[in-house]
């Protein structure tokens, strides 16, 4: 019996371990094996040059400054999302829970909830072109309304100054996901049993001391799992930056690695070494994820 639940078992699994290992594990096998390459992408020709293209990587300027963007922005936009979202699922959620308004929350927790999701409804592209008339500085809404207000001497061209553009590009990411963490924290909060907060209700705790000493340690899995999904976005973040910003951004200073590898591929035509860039950002996704992953479970057993 044992014998055959193995093979009945197995006779499910190898259809999908099959078709994973053909479009999951074989491209990312082939794209290693191009890195190791000079193939130019539009000839059958691919000499191997072993990990020369990994070599140049290491002492490529352009590389590291476009990483160096991507770890700025791994650093930023995750914790301001997770904050924001975390501060607007405790007080639309946690907050009603425990005073008197009751189980489900503040008055209206539902609509705010329908409202802060409605830019994760909004496609990236186009969300990309709106924040770019956005932040015109002829006609942009911003500019236009610090004018409005009297402020003219904080008007400037976001997307074309150096110091500003990055940031501005952050807080349209900030913008896009914050709602999708709100709603998600919130129905994390909303699994937590009741009894806990009526007991730290008589036990004279405040809402703060309860945020920080039952409602984060019981949902701290979520709040891990989203920043990992939150510095994969940013890893990448290649559409909503192609979009705003195609050229790198003034002087390069809003160029991704992601960016740099789509130019290194097809302006440059360099697809070995784009490969290259790959599997380096493939890399370091894995250890964002295996780093985060190690650093909140130890911060979890502290809790």
């Amino acid at each position: 019996m044992r014998h055959g639940k193995y093979r009945f078992i197995a006779s499910f699994l190898v259809v999908p371990i099959v078709l994973y290992v053909v479009f999951v594990v074989s491209p990312y096998a082939q794209a290693f094996y191009i890195s190791m390459t000079d193939w130019r992408g539009f000839s059958g020709q691919q000499n191997f040059i072993g990990f020369d293209n990994y070599v140049e990587l290491a002492t490529d300027g352009r590389f590291w400054r476009a990483m160096s963007h991507n770890g700025l922005l791994l650093v930023v936009v995750p914790l301001v999302t997770i904050a924001f979202a975390l501060f607007l699922a405790a007080v639309t959620t946690v907050a009603g829970r425990q005073g008197a308004v009751g189980r489900g929350g503040v008055r209206g927790s539902r609509l705010y909830q329908v409202v802060f999701f409605f830019p994760q409804v909004v496609p990236v592209v186009i969300a990309g072109v709106l924040f770019g008339f956005f932040f015109n500085p002829d006609a942009g809404l911003l500019n236009g309304a610090l004018r409005v207000v009297g402020l003219d001497g904080l008007t400037r061209s976001w997307l074309g100054d150096t110091t500003f553009a990055l940031p501005s590009v952050m807080a349209v990411l900030i913008w896009g996901a914050v709602g999708f963490y709100y709603v998600l924290f919130s129905s994390a909060m909303k699994s937590v049993p009741p009894d806990v907060f009526e007991a730290a209700v008589l036990d004279g705790a405040g809402r703060i001391r309860t945020f920080w000493s039952i409602t984060l340690p019981m949902i701290w899995d979520s709040v891990q799992v989203s920043y990992i999904y939150l510095g994969i976005m940013v890893l990448d973040g290649f559409t909503l930056l192609q979009v705003m910003l195609p050229d790198g951004g003034p002087d390069g200073s809003t160029q991704v690695v992601s960016q740099y590898l789509y130019r290194s591929a097809f302006t440059e035509g360099r697809f070995g070494y784009a490969s290259a860039i790959g599997v380096a950002l493939c890399l370091v996704t894995l250890l964002l994820a295996v780093a985060v992953l190690r650093l909140t479970r130890r911060q979890q057993t502290e809790y």
